[in-house]
């Protein structure tokens, strides 16, 4: 068989910070392997459950779990080690009661909360790409590596609220003003917001949009904005 490219170890110095793990602890760590988050974006699954979530001690334990198809996510099961978790990913544990959304939160790019039984068939994702296809159909391609082919109007930087694991689109969230933004990234990760005013993109600047917190407002570019619901967020992330 052809091995995957990319290693399977890291150095612990150079993990992102919201793994969690301790960095004088050993040398290396594993980390994730190509697949639907980016990797800097992303937490393998053995160290979501030994450094995250802490609900095994060891590598040796998140290896039994994961082997014997303890861990689903989106809805299917999943037996790497290195199969990366991101945004808005809903992590579900056989024999745990609680299920887990990951989501922006505090200033940290992903953080595990606790959704209610419902809401774990309800996932958003951000539209990234638009390519015309065969009989001048769209193919929409989503920030976790999805792809749906869609005969409505949806652009880029838009957001789909999908029904996983099938990916049937539920509702489309169009990136506008007077809807409520979620920061995925940044110092102000975690933070909703109503959108005031989308400013595009110069051959300079990219893409901008202007966010009221509260008392405050904020320019950030576009691409780091995702639209969770017109008047307030259609799911849970808090």
């Amino acid at each position: 068989m052809v091995s995957i490219s990319g290693s399977k170890k890291l150095k612990r110095q150079m993990a992102p910070q919201f793994w969690g793990i301790t960095r004088k602890d050993k040398r290396f760590v594993i980390t994730v392997r190509p697949g639907p988050h980016k990797k800097n974006y992303s937490v393998p699954t053995a160290v979501f459950l030994r450094d995250t979530l802490k609900i095994v001690t060891s590598l040796r334990e998140a290896k039994t779990a994961i082997y014997s198809g303890k861990v689903k996510i989106d809805g299917v099961v999943r037996k790497s080690l290195h199969h990366a978790i991101g945004l808005m990913d809903i992590v579900e544990l056989e024999n745990v009661s609680d299920i887990y959304r990951l989501v922006p939160t505090e200033g940290k790019l992903l953080k595990p909360i606790k959704i209610n039984e419902s809401e774990k068939t309800k996932k958003l994702v951000r539209v990234i790409s638009k390519t015309t296809i065969n009989n001048e159909k769209m193919q929409i391609g989503f920030h976790d590596g999805r792809s749906n082919i869609l005969d409505t109007d949806v652009k880029v930087g838009d957001t789909c609220l999908i029904q996983i694991p099938d990916q049937k689109i539920i509702e489309v969230i169009k990136l506008e003003a007077g809807c409520q933004g979620l920061v995925t990234r940044g110092i102000n990760a975690g933070q909703i917001g109503k959108i005031e005013t989308i400013e595009e993109g110069t051959f300079i600047l990219p893409k901008r949009v202007v966010l009221a917190l509260g008392d405050r407002k904020i320019e950030i570019p576009a691409d780091i904005i995702m639209a969770v619901g017109k008047e307030e967020p259609v799911i849970q992330l808090k």
